[in-house]
């Protein structure tokens, strides 16, 4: 059996992140090396081992910027990333216009052009830090 490795980057290295039990040792290295912040991409590994990954974010306070709005949503600092419920409504055009005889091969291939931004303030307080008024401005949802 084949291990996949999925990367976790901080500032500007890339950490494999293997197994589950190797989160905590990834957190550890990026506090060694003294990381600023964190950018934890989507894909099943990330997603699926959210909690972790958030818990481990707000004990070693490293501040972190998740893909999907659910990471927020559980304690992480923000997300920002395409809408779920946009992309939905998009499978459910698409699927509209095959069950109306169009051939799949036929139709476009469509991007997500939907993107939201969501901040959590009781986190960003946990970690001491100011947000602009103009990024709360921004901010598609904010989380108090």
């Amino acid at each position: 059996m084949s291990r996949t490795r999925h990367k976790v980057s901080g500032c500007s290295s890339w950490l494999p992140a293997r197994p589950a039990r190797e989160i905590e040792a990834a957190f550890a290295n990026f506090v060694e090396r003294g990381t600023g912040a964190l950018l934890v991409g989507t894909g099943p590994f990330t997603n699926s081992h959210r909690a972790p990954i958030v818990a481990l974010a707000a004990r070693h306070a490293i501040p972190a910027i998740y893909s999907l709005r659910d990471a927020a949503a559980v304690g992480g600092l923000m997300s920002y990333g395409t809408s779920i419920s946009d992309a939905y409504r998009q499978a459910g055009i698409y699927t509209g216009r095959i069950l109306k005889g169009e051939k799949p091969a036929d139709l476009p291939v469509m991007q997500s052009t939907k993107f939201e931004l969501v901040l959590n303030l009781k986190t960003a307080k946990a970690l001491g830090l100011d947000v602009p008024d103009k990024l709360l401005a921004l901010a598609d949802e904010v989380i108090e």
